[in-house]
């Protein structure tokens, strides 16, 4: 579309790393390329650079602080930020600080925009009304079907209001043909890793919901010589739980590797025999699987969640019952002992896919769309 966007200002508790915030650079550097501005509140971190790196202004407010206090003065500031910049829309991408972005929009006059980025358990008193704040937008965004209809059932939002834009891969930095052989060895001789043995990768932070023991237990079942698993995430200061994780693995016999956050993840999941999504909570959409598709690597996904619309069985990919550790070894076993050529098929299936409906510039310009509805 020709029409340049809107002024806007997108609002998120900080900029360290994650889905979340991935996805405000990505729309930030796109309302630049499409003549617009972008401006970003945060209480900063390490992606600032990326965000000022797009074009972008950002703007440091401690909006990452859960207090009534900083609730209401970073809704003042917000105020007197859309009013400086002329800003036409203000997107809220987490909870509490879309509480402040929401009075602040209307006591501006700007439109509100945003993301349901999450399934948000509603496990205690309040958290409805509490997490009610992400359906409040003149459109509110769900990042997949599964999340869309979760939105639909507990906030009643209609279709006048909802869009469904999924994640985005960027094709060109997940491109198999674009990874040269020498990035793959580098990591296999970074993480210790014996040629000729099938690797198995698990991409994602260390966190218990998303399945590494799981992973380690399935692997632990199956019979000798066994896969090596690559646990591929920083523990974000869950050192216990790592060390739970290599305690594990030890226990079951299993030989793991866990390098931490990896910079080079396309090379990582071009080294993997099988990429493995192991989670027993629903993601909300779960773009290293789709990453993992765009690679042309067999991926075997928990069936929960959005990875039910990215993974079509024995199509793109093979889904497990979730925390079924019987049910994913056999289907690892499944995997590595099908004939390379049938592998290969099902990988060039999944990058189809992933180029037909998960792109990073589509879902740049599905949003932008949105942006220019309401302008």
């Amino acid at each position: 579309m020709s029409l340049a966007p809107p002024t806007v200002l997108q609002v998120l508790p900080a900029l360290v790393t994650g889905g979340v915030e991935r996805g405000t650079v990505e729309i930030a550097r796109a309302l630049v390329e499409a003549g617009g501005r972008a401006v970003v509140a945060s209480a900063g971190g390490p992606m600032v650079a990326a965000v000022e790196a797009a074009g972008a202004r950002h703007v440091l407010l401690p909006l990452d602080r859960k207090t009534p206090g900083a609730l209401f003065g970073c809704a003042g500031a917000l105020v007197r930020l859309v009013r400086e910049e002329g800003v036409g829309i203000v997107h809220a991408r987490s909870r509490f600080p879309a509480w402040s972005a929401l009075m602040a929009a209307r006591r501006a006059g700007a439109r509100f925009v945003t993301t349901y980025h999450g399934s948000y358990n509603e496990g205690f008193p309040g958290k409805r009304l509490y997490n009610s704040v992400m359906a409040r937008g003149d459109r509110v965004i769900a990042i997949s079907g599964f999340i869309a209809d979760l939105v639909r059932a507990r906030h009643g939002v209609g279709a006048d209001r909802l869009r469904v834009i999924p994640r985005g891969v960027d094709p060109v930095r997940f491109d198999p043909d674009a990874v040269g052989s020498g990035r793959v060895e580098a990591l296999r001789q970074a993480w210790g890793l014996a040629a000729g043995r099938p690797v198995v990768l698990l991409p994602g932070r260390l966190t218990r919901w998303k399945g590494q023991g799981v992973l380690l237990r399935a692997v632990g079942a199956m019979e000798a010589p066994r896969p090596l698993v690559v646990l591929a995430g920083d523990a974000q200061g869950r050192a216990a739980y790592r060390a739970e994780l290599v305690a594990l693995a030890g226990e079951l016999g299993v030989e793991a590797v866990l390098p931490g956050d990896v910079a080079d993840m396309p090379a990582a999941m071009l080294l993997a025999d099988v990429v493995v999504h192991a989670s027993t909570d629903a993601e909300a959409f779960g773009r290293t699987v789709a990453e993992a598709q765009a690679m042309r690597r067999p991926v075997i996904a928990s069936d929960l969640g959005a990875p039910r619309e990215t993974v079509e069985e024995g199509v793109t990919g093979w889904r497990v019952p979730p925390g079924d550790v019987a049910a994913l070894a056999g289907a690892i076993r499944r995997v590595l002992a099908m004939p390379a050529g049938a592998r290969a098929a099902v990988g060039e299936a999944a990058r189809a896919a992933v180029l037909a409906r998960y792109t990073t510039r589509a879902m740049q310009e599905a949003t932008l769309s949105v942006y220019r509805e309401l302008a």
